[in-house]
C-alpha cells in the first residue's frame, strides 16, 4: 500500500505540472461551472415562476363569483410540477415533457409549457447542463490522463525499471488510479462545492435537506462511473501495443458510450414498442369516451341512469328524485372517462416503460445510459416521476370534479331556477400541493441502472488489476 500511494503521489504531481491536464482540466471546470450557474438561474426564475402562477390560479379559483358549479368545473386550474433542487444539475425530460397541466372538468389534458417546443434544433443539440459536461466531459478527461498511463512507461523504458525494483502490477494500477482520481478531485471538488452552494441558494432549507439522500445517491452513482472509466482506461493502456492505439480504442469507446448507443437504444426502442402519435391516442380516447354521455344530452347511458334512480328512489318522476338528476349524470360522466383515461394512459404509460426496458438492455454495453438514467432519477426529472405527478395531479382534478357534482346532486334539488354556488364551495377544494417521492423509491426503480453501473465499475477495478500483472514489458 506505501509503494501504490508513492506512486499515486509521483502521478499527482506530474499531472499537475502537466498543461495539457491543467488545460483539458479548466475547460472542463469552466464548462461544469457555467452549467451549474445556468442551471441555478434557470431553476430559480421557473421555480419562483411557478410560484406566482399557482398563486394567481388559486386567487382565480376562490374569486371566480357566483356560478353553477358544472361552470366552475369547466373554469378549471392549472397544477405546476414543482422542481426538485437537482433539477439545476439534469433537467431530464422536463423540457419535453412539461411543467403544468390544466384540470378541468371531462378532460385529462396533455402537459404544456415544454421549452423544447420552442426551441431550434441547434439549441437542443448545444443545450448546456451539469449532467452532459459529466456524463461526456468527465469521462473525455479521464480518458485523457490514463491513456498512456501504461502504455507510455513502457516506450520511455521506465516499466521495466519500475518491475525491476520489485513493483507489484497490482500496486502499480492502484498507485495510477489513485493519482488519477486525486488530479479529478482538483477539479471536481470545487465544482462539487459550487454545485452545493446553487442547490442551497436555489432552495429553500426543508427542499435541501428533504434532496439530501438524492444528492447522496447521485454523487455515489458519478464517483462510480468516473472510477469505471478510470479502470477500463488503465486496462485498455495496460495491454494496448501503443499510446496511440489505447487512445484510439479508448476514444471509440467514449463515442459509442456517450453519442452512438443513445441514438441506437432510441430507434431500438420506438421499433420495438411504436408509440402513438399524439393526434392517434387523443382520437382513441374520443372514441372510446364517445361510448358514454356527457352529462349534458339524454343518451342512452343518460336513460338508462335515470331509469335505475327511480327504481332506487321508488318513484316514477324526475322531479321527486330527493336528488339532482343533472349532477348525477354529470358525475357518471366523470366516472365513465376516468375509466377510460386510466385505460388509455396505463397503455401509453407502458409502452414508454417498454420503451425504457430496451434502453437498460443497450446500458450493459454503455454504462453511459445507465448513468443517465440515474441521474435523472435522483434529479426527479425522469418520466416515472413525471407520471408520478401526472397521476397526483389528477386525482386532484378528479376531486375537484365530485366536489362540484357532488354540491349540483344534494343541494341544487330544487327546480325553481339555477343554482349557484360561491365562495364558501370554492374553498371547500384545498389548494394543490405535490411531494416528489423519496429517494428510496427513486432507487427501487433505477435499481437495474445502478447495478450496471456498479457492475461495470467492478468490471474496470478488476480488468485494471489483471491487466497490469499480464502486462508486457516491452
Amino acid at each position: 500500500m506505501k509503494m501504490a500511494l508513492l506512486i499515486a503521489r509521483k502521478e499527482f504531481t506530474e499531472m499537475l505540472r502537466d498543461g495539457r491536464f491543467r488545460g483539458a482540466g479548466a475547460i472542463v471546470f469552466t464548462l461544469l461551472a457555467g452549467a451549474l450557474l445556468l442551471g441555478w438561474q434557470s431553476h430559480r426564475e421557473v421555480s419562483a415562476q411557478h410560484r406566482s402562477a399557482q398563486e394567481a390560479t388559486r386567487a382565480q379559483w376562490l374569486k371566480q363569483g357566483k356560478k353553477n358549479p358544472h361552470s366552475a368545473a369547466h373554469y378549471g386550474v392549472y397544477a405546476f410540477k414543482p422542481q426538485v433542487p437537482l433539477t439545476l444539475v439534469d433537467p431530464g425530460t422536463d423540457p419535453y415533457t412539461g411543467v403544468a397541466v390544466w384540470l378541468e372538468a371531462h378532460k385529462q389534458n396533455e402537459f404544456k409549457y415544454r421549452p423544447a417546443q420552442d426551441a431550434t434544433a441547434v439549441q437542443r443539440f448545444g443545450e448546456l447542463t451539469g449532467a452532459t459536461v459529466l456524463q461526456l466531459l468527465v469521462p473525455l478527461l479521464v480518458i485523457l490522463l490514463t491513456f498512456n498511463a501504461f502504455s507510455g512507461e513502457r516506450e520511455l523504458g521506465t516499466l521495466r525499471q519500475l518491475y525491476s525494483l520489485g513493483v507489484a502490477g497490482s500496486e502499480l494500477a492502484s498507485g495510477k488510479a489513485l493519482g488519477v482520481a486525486a488530479a479529478l478531485g482538483v477539479w471536481l471538488a470545487p465544482a462539487a462545492i459550487l454545485g452545493s452552494v446553487a442547490i442551497v441558494a436555489a432552495s429553500g432549507q426543508s427542499e435541501v435537506v428533504a434532496s439530501g439522500p438524492r444528492v447522496a445517491w447521485m454523487a455515489l452513482s458519478y464517483l462510480l462511473y468516473f472510477g469505471a472509466f478510470t479502470g477500463i482506461s488503465l486496462a485498455v493502456s495496460a495491454w494496448a501495443p501503443s499510446s496511440r492505439a489505447a487512445l484510439m480504442i479508448l476514444l471509440g469507446f467514449w463515442m459509442g458510450n456517450g453519442l452512438v448507443a443513445p441514438r441506437v437504444a432510441s430507434d431500438l426502442a420506438k421499433s420495438w414498442r411504436p408509440s402513438p402519435s399524439a393526434f392517434a391516442f387523443g382520437q382513441q380516447m374520443q372514441t372510446a369516451l364517445a361510448k358514454g354521455s356527457d352529462g349534458h344530452d339524454p343518451g342512452a347511458r343518460a336513460k338508462a341512469l335515470e331509469a335505475e334512480l327511480l327504481r332506487k328512489y321508488k318513484v316514477d318522476r324526475v322531479e321527486l328524485l330527493p336528488v339532482n338528476l343533472l349532477g348525477v349524470r354529470l358525475q357518471d360522466s366523470e366516472n365513465h372517462g376516468n375509466e377510460v383515461f386510466d385505460q388509455s394512459y396505463a397503455a401509453l404509460w407502458e409502452n414508454f416503460a417498454e420503451q425504457n426496458r430496451v434502453h437498460q438492455v443497450v446500458a450493459w454495453a454503455a454504462p453511459g445510459l445507465a448513468m443517465r438514467s440515474i441521474s435523472m432519477g435522483f434529479a426527479g426529472t425522469d418520466f416515472a416521476q413525471h407520471t408520478h405527478f401526472a397521476k397526483a395531479a389528477e386525482d386532484y382534478r378528479r376531486m375537484i370534479q365530485r366536489t362540484m357534482n357532488d354540491e349540483l346532486t344534494y343541494r341544487a334539488t330544487s327546480t325553481g331556477g339555477p343554482y349557484l354556488a360561491g365562495e364558501e364551495l370554492w374553498n371547500r377544494v384545498a389548494p394543490f400541493t405535490y411531494t416528489a417521492p423519496a429517494a428510496g423509491w427513486v432507487a427501487e426503480r433505477q435499481a437495474p441502472s445502478l447495478g450496471v453501473v456498479g457492475l461495470w465499475f467492478v468490471a474496470g477495478v478488476v480488468t485494471a488489476g489483471w491487466s497490469a500483472r499480464r502486462m508486457r514489458v516491452v
